[in-house]
């Protein structure tokens, strides 16, 4: 095994354990639209995808958004503490110091944005949570607070990315009317 593949497995076992029921499809799903958004996406950009959200796979290690003044300083926090456990996982499996400090830098901004790598990745991560996670968010987290973080999510997406997120359809047909609805009336 490459120790590419080492980074992939490991990361793949630690959000397989994730109680958060999407964490799994989510991290695949991400890579889907990165690769989407940027077919010939390097190594880096792959890993990033499949494991930016790894600290939420982590109970003892994952950042807790009651513990932050605000939502914008809470997914800081998550994006960072991410960036470290990839970075825990990369020197055990010998990866390059510059493939590495690639892997963190795009993970501890994939929450911001910044430069034109780390904003395909943000808008790859933010079309993946209205295609997968946000039926599970929904049901877990109720009307308002959905409202709240689909709002916060399509207002960080650039216009070209927002027009796919309006054509997804959604099982849940009350979410779906939801979701127009809120995206409208923005």
């Amino acid at each position: 095994m490459d120790n590419i593949d080492c980074v992939k497995k490991k990361m793949e076992w630690i959000i397989k354990k994730s109680q958060v029921p999407e964490d799994p499809i989510h991290s695949k799903n991400t890579l889907e639209w990165l690769l989407k958004l940027k077919p010939d996406a390097d190594d880096a950009l792959k890993i990033a995808a499949l494991g930016h959200d790894i600290e939420r796979a982590i109970a003892e290690r994952k950042v807790r958004r009651e513990d932050y003044k605000d939502y914008d300083e809470f997914k800081e926090a998550h994006a960072s503490n991410s960036a470290k456990i990839l970075a825990e996982i990369m020197k055990e499996c010998n990866i390059s110091k510059k493939l590495a400090d690639d892997i963190v830098f795009l993970v501890g901004h994939h929450e911001t944005g910044g430069t034109r790598r780390v904003d395909i990745l943000r808008d790859a991560d933010s079309i993946s949570f209205f295609h997968v996670n946000l039926p599970y968010y929904f049901l877990r987290n109720g009307i308002e607070e959905t409202k709240r973080r689909c709002l916060w999510g399509y207002g960080k997406l650039p216009k070209n990315m927002q027009e796919v997120v309006v054509k997804f359809n959604y099982k849940d047909k009350e979410l779906e009317s939801l979701v127009m609805a809120w995206i409208a009336g923005r």
